[in-house]
């Protein structure tokens, strides 16, 4: 007899709390597989594909195209069992229900499915307090909902059954394994628990804003912008990091001759030209190895500043659809080649709004060129969690005294918003001192590394 299970939006990480259905990708009748994209949604950060953690028969499907779904709110119901829903489909389901993402790895995708094709081993599904699914393995369940979840500690080699969720019911949240993982590389260790609950991990969700009061006559005059969609969320994150975080702004004026005909001399010798931004991310990258207090993060409830040994940059990137920042993972390991083609492909999915959640996620430190804005300086707001950002104005020629004389030179502003938690003025000067200088001699850059 088949089971009818309901599939709800689930949660797509980053605070987000809704997503607005662009395109559904099966129609109610369709054999579906498991973790096969269902629908196309659009959140605050990027355009991704649902994938459905059951396989069967959809009956009912909730929410037109261009209605706009709170995370938990049903997406369709799937008869798992049902006698349409032989072969692959039949009393399945993963439990995997980030976009984008899942345990195959090829997932069938906008296909029906031919009845006579073999079942894969998929584990089994039991049904959470939630009405979503956790995954049992061999050696009991694992209370996960999330596949951001799964797929974080997968990538980091951290296994959940070491972890005491701080969910109800011991749900293992994202906060829970982002902890683990903070905890153990500052101890040197591979994994280790994640114990109660964790102060530090990405932003919480947000509430719903309450019911909005009709305003008075004599202020009824105007535009209301719902604060909603991209605009919604950076309004949330850096409100977030003005209320949490205790921040401090220095700046100093450098002398960028010297990078502008570096960066000339090694586009002009062939091979692939080697992009500003690279540069800059390499001399920060540099900077963080000889002040690692910047590249960190701070844990609040247990008093603890951590010190992280990756440095994944965020660089701020303007889109039609408002700002993003997209993360470079390992940067610390990256050369300028490498930094400029992975700016140049995160740069071209923001443009089209292809950011997965991984690509957004998981920054500790963020480079932001406010001068592609034309504008010389700023005191940026920090990316929370992270403890610093590194600010760039435009470069423009300047009157300076070079060499003992007054000259005309290519100047750019630096200022680094910083953490005072983390550190004291000493140790961002420092920083931004050795910035400076890897901006006006190159050469330093390559006596330190």
């Amino acid at each position: 007899m088949a089971q009818v299970l309901e599939f709800k939006l689930p949660d797509l990480g980053e605070g987000l709390t809704e997503a607005e259905i662009v395109r559904w990708l099966v129609q109610v009748g369709d054999v579906v597989t498991v973790d096969q994209p269902v629908v196309e949604v659009e959140t605050a950060k990027a355009m991704v594909e649902v994938p459905c953690p059951y396989g069967g028969v959809v009956t009912a499907r909730f929410g037109e195209e261009g209605t706009e779904l709170p995370v938990g709110a049903p997406l369709l119901t799937v008869a798992v069992g049902a006698p349409a829903a032989t072969g692959e489909t039949e009393g399945g389901g993963s439990g995997n229900v980030l976009v984008g993402y899942g345990t195959s790895e090829t997932p069938a995708r906008r296909r029906r499915v031919r009845p006579d094709r073999p079942a894969p081993a998929a584990p089994t599904v039991r049904a959470a307090a939630n009405g979503q699914a956790t995954t049992e393995v061999a050696d009991g369940p694992v209370p996960v909902i999330s596949p951001l979840v799964r797929r974080l500690a997968r990538e980091n080699g951290l296994d959940l059954r070491e972890l005491t969720g701080s969910g109800p019911d011991g749900l293992i949240l994202r906060a829970d394994v982002e902890y683990a993982l903070r905890a153990s590389a500052a101890q040197g260790r591979p994994t280790v628990p994640a114990g109660s609950r964790p102060a530090v991990a990405s932003a919480p969700a947000r509430t719903p804003a309450p019911a909005a009061t009709p305003a008075p006559a004599a202020v009824s005059a105007g535009t209301r912008v719902p604060l909603k969609g991209v605009r919604g969320a950076v309004a949330d994150k850096l409100s977030r990091s003005r209320r949490e975080i205790p921040d401090a702004t220095c700046w100093v004026d450098a002398d960028a001759t010297e990078l502008m005909r570096a960066r000339t001399a090694m586009n002009a010798a062939g091979g692939p030209k080697i992009s500003l931004l690279a540069l800059l991310a390499r001399i920060c990258t540099a900077a963080l190895a000889r002040f690692p207090e910047l590249n960190s993060t701070v844990d609040q409830e247990a008093r603890e500043v951590v010190q992280l040994d990756h440095v994944h940059l965020g660089f701020a990137a303007q889109t039609e659809r408002g700002l993003v920042v997209p993360v470079v993972r390992d940067a610390h390991a990256r050369d300028a080649e490498g930094l400029t083609a992975e700016f140049a492909r995160l740069t071209e999915a923001a443009r089209t709004g292809t950011l997965t959640p991984a690509d957004l996620t998981g920054g500790t430190f963020t480079l932001n060129n406010y001068g592609v804005f034309g504008v010389d300086g700023s005191t940026p707001i920090i990316n929370h969690p992270e403890a610093a950002m590194l600010g760039v104005g435009r470069i423009v020629p300047k009157p300076w005294v070079h060499e003992g004389e007054l000259a005309v030179r290519q100047v750019v502003q630096l200022s680094l918003t910083f953490d005072h938690r983390v550190c004291d003025g000493g140790t961002a000067g420092g920083f931004l001192r050795y910035v400076a200088d890897c901006v006006e001699q190159p050469a330093v850059l390559l006596r330190t590394l």
